[in-house]
């Protein structure tokens, strides 16, 4: 009996550790084509499912099969995970098949960049002298403050100029694998306040008799102000115990939305996988607080034995986009899967939104990781994508100088370098548009207080705006 166990154990190991795409090579290739192109068996990538092109429909298809139109039966030759990981890479493949040849808005400034309800150009205003900017925020008088990884805090004048210093004394950050200096946002009553509130990797690093660093560390957040160009006042929001801070360097998550004296941010998973389902622990978490700090008496885990008081939800990887919808005060947030399976979620208070035990991922190395994307109790999408867009950066356009622009969401991403316009309407997603393609990694994007959106960039580094086609000749003097 024992031999069998392991025999099993060991089969199991061997399919969970087997590539998707090796398991197409070897089983599907010679009637579906190398290139998925069709041969004995219909095209995988040409869009058209003869027995249903739903993700279920799909998944029963291989499972079942269809002897009659000779197509095997998987089902038992392959688990439930290397099934669902055989859908996710053909609609990898089927997405790539279908956007080969299109043409995406590529912004150049000496033109006008078209898309279906605006044109506009686009401005370079701060090049070369950044250094992996990842948030911007904006102040009263027409200065803007941008956060670069490393740790410091910029200052670009009213009129684009970066100023050469950071500001001085800004709270130690760990620049660590994904981790640094990375969200700063103003207190909705700055301007009588002074409040600015930032969100890094905190924690320690110390050099080991190998010469290597070893580092722990975990999301949290601050505020202070800032006076003749240093940062004062510091004060924490929340900071983790040093027990919760990790070795990782994935996944720190953050961003702000402010409202009603209400803060909410988030902490990623760490690479923590199930300690996003612990309630006892802040990994992969979006909190909400008073903005000073204090914990809501009506949150949803309050009286939650051993739960952190602080927790508004919870079941998150990696989210790097949150924004309130101005019109009904909605929260949304855009969330990194692993491969395949980014997704923009309605946050609501107390729900899990299910990591890591349903996704509409596979792992990075192309091996399976589970069979199911739903389950009871855990809260679905309004949209997830396949393949992994690598979304960051969100914000809903309120301004008035792309008029019918007005309340969409904005979000960006990274490995696909592009700016997607939203529309959501009831709560839905009814309308997606590629607005920005192809000239940088999309770290963050805001709708400036001026009307205009402002875009930070990755590789290269700088910060750019977009200005309606019809006024550009003369808005660089805005």
């Amino acid at each position: 009996m024992r031999v069998l166990l392991l025999l099993m154990l060991a089969d199991f190991a061997f399919a969970s550790a087997q590539k998707v795409e090796e398991i197409y090579s070897a089983n599907c290739a010679s009637c579906h084509g190398a290139e998925f192109e069709g041969g004995q068996g219909g095209s995988l990538v040409d869009g058209v499912w003869n027995h249903g092109g739903s993700d279920a429909e799909i998944s029963n298809s291989i499972a079942k099969g269809n002897l009659q139109m000779g197509m095997v039966p998987w089902e038992g030759v392959l688990t439930d995970e290397q099934i669902r990981g055989m859908v996710i890479f053909l609609r990898e493949k089927e997405k790539q098949a279908l956007v080969k040849g299109l043409e995406f808005p590529v912004p150049a400034p000496d033109k006008v960049t078209k898309t279906a309800l605006h044109d506009y150009r686009i401005q370079t205003l701060v090049e070369k002298e950044l250094v992996k900017p990842w948030a911007i925020a904006f102040l009263p008088d027409g200065r803007k403050l941008v956060t670069e990884k490393c740790g410091r805090l910029r200052i670009i004048g009213a009129d684009g100029t970066l100023e050469p210093a950071a500001v001085e004394g800004t709270p130690e950050v760990i620049e660590f694998g994904q981790g640094g200096l990375l969200e700063v946002a103003l207190h909705p009553d700055y301007a009588r306040n002074g409040w600015i509130y930032l969100g890094f990797a905190d924690g320690t690093r110390t050099k080991q008799p190998n010469g290597k660093d070893a580092v722990l560390c975990i999301t949290a957040v601050v505020r202070g102000r800032i006076k003749d160009h240093r940062w004062c006042d510091q004060e924490w929001i929340y900071r983790p115990a040093p027990e919760f801070r990790s070795a990782s360097g994935a996944h720190f998550g953050t961003r702000f939305v402010f409202d009603k004296g209400f803060i909410w941010f988030v902490i990623g998973e760490r690479g923590g996988k199930m300690e996003a389902q612990d309630l006892a622990r802040p990994n992969g978490k979006i909190f909400r607080l008073h903005d000073d700090g204090r914990v809501p008496a009506d949150n949803p885990f309050v009286h939650t034995p051993g739960a952190i008081p602080g927790i508004w939800s919870y079941g998150h990887r990696n989210p790097q986009g949150l924004a309130m919808d101005p019109r009904d005060g909605a929260i949304y947030s855009t969330e990194h899967g692993p491969r395949g399976g980014d997704e923009l979620n309605l946050i609501l208070p107390g729900r899990n939104y299910g990591w890591p035990v349903i996704t509409y991922g596979m792992n990075y190395d192309g091996t399976p990781m589970v069979a199911i994307t739903e389950k009871e109790g855990m809260e679905q999408p309004l949209v997830y994508w396949v393949p992994s867009i690598a979304v960051c950066g969100l914000d809903f356009y309120a301004g008035d100088r792309f008029p019918k622009w007005k309340h969409d969401l904005l979000a960006g991403a990274l490995a696909q370098q592009e700016i997607r316009r939203i529309r959501i309407t009831d709560g839905k997603v009814v309308s997606q548009e590629i607005i920005l393609k192809n000239i940088g990694r999309v770290r963050d994007v805001a709708a400036g207080p001026d009307g205009l959106i402002y875009v930070l960039l990755n590789d290269p580094d700088r910060l750019v705006r977009l200005v309606p086609a019809e006024e550009a000749a003369d808005s660089s003097s805005r």
